[in-house]
């Protein structure tokens, strides 16, 4: 997605089907769906949005990161805008300061402009084209219509008026004035793709930023347990390999596995990541105790009784992920107006 009428679209689209209700955040780029089982299912949820042109996957297990699109995006951003960047900022000058506009500027700025036209703006090209073969159009269109208009303006110009002569200067005037077909507007694709690349960039770094509170709240958690065996033997697992009724042990200053139940020993256990408390809990044979909290002091024998996607932590991270794909009344309402600002600009221009 690309802007908040791409969100709009595909939250429409979801909420046509039957037995289907969904809310997608374009912050978050991901949708709440609500679905009945017996009428859709993930897979048809998933080849609906595709139909349109966006893509969508199943969410990967909370916190982890190893295939995570945003930082391939943010790479293909950064790219794409040192790109428009370093070829664009010399068209820009050439074309405002006529001082600078040597015999044949004019082909070297088309030179210049063309690769940012072409393969900075291609994100936007091909956004657009999609959009045209569903019938709808987004900021990536005003985008895409604008670049090309001004590259093949410029490009007609130089090649069918004098504007290609080679003694050619383009002065500049803060006064408007009458254009004619002398002028050319390569610095307004270039600009225009840098100005806005440069905007998705720190979007996505922003973006990315966000989701850096849950990753730490889950990063707290232990990642090995000493999982106690039938000979009183212990074994280092993954947590991920625990199994409720496990029993394991917590030494004094190790964060507990899992949540779970002591069955021996007394600690005083830091519950402040749970309930913000500085002062840690007494806790003894037969207390709950949560996982991610310290153990603070005595040596704990605990028996597992949640796992997984079950624990408090998996809970926690999940509450705040439904908050951050929410909502609020002022968002619905921009989100109506984007669904007529690109037409209307459209049909003024």
């Amino acid at each position: 997605m690309t802007c908040a009428e791409c969100a709009n679209r595909i939250e429409k689209k979801l909420n046509r089907l039957d037995g289907v209700t969904a809310t997608v955040n374009y912050a978050t780029e991901k949708a709440n769906v609500a679905f009945d089982p017996e009428v859709a299912t993930p897979e048809t949820l998933i080849a609906t949005v595709q139909s349109i042109g966006y893509g969508a996957a199943m969410p990967a297990p909370i916190g982890d990161d190893r295939a995570d699109p945003a930082l391939a995006r943010i790479a293909d951003l950064r790219r794409r805008l040192t790109v428009a960047v370093l070829l664009g900022v010399p068209v820009l000058l050439l074309s405002m300061i006529p001082a600078l506009q040597f015999r044949g500027w004019q082909w070297f700025a088309l030179v210049f402009a063309t690769p940012v036209a072409a393969w900075s703006a291609w994100p936007f090209h091909v956004t657009a084209w999609k959009n045209l073969r569903q019938a709808e159009a987004s900021m990536d269109t005003l985008v895409s219509v604008g670049v090309i208009a001004a590259y093949g303006w410029s490009l007609y110009a130089l090649l069918a008026t004098p504007a290609g002569d080679l003694g050619m200067t383009m002065p500049m005037s803060l006064i408007p004035t009458r254009g004619d077909s002398h002028h050319l507007y390569l610095e307004v694709a270039s600009t225009t793709v840098a100005l806005i690349l440069a905007g998705r960039w720190f979007e996505a770094r922003s973006k990315r930023r966000a989701g850096s509170a849950l990753r730490a709240l889950l990063a707290l958690g232990s990642d090995t347990a000493n999982v106690l065996q039938a000979d009183g033997s212990e074994l280092n697992r993954p947590v991920s390999a625990l199994h409720v009724g496990d029993r394991f042990v917590v030494r004094p200053g190790e964060r507990i596995a899992t949540d779970g139940v002591v069955e021996d020993g007394a600690s005083a256990v830091d519950m402040s990541l749970v309930t913000g408390e500085s002062v840690p809990v007494e806790v003894a044979a037969g207390d709950a105790v949560t996982g991610a909290t310290i153990n603070a002091s005595g040596r704990l024998v605990v028996r597992a009784t949640r796992v997984g996607a079950d624990t408090a932590l998996a809970q926690m991270a999940r509450l705040v992920e439904a908050a951050q794909t929410g909502k609020a009344p002022v968002q619905r309402l921009a989100d109506r107006v984007a669904g007529v600002f690109v037409p209307i600009v459209i049909v003024l221009a």
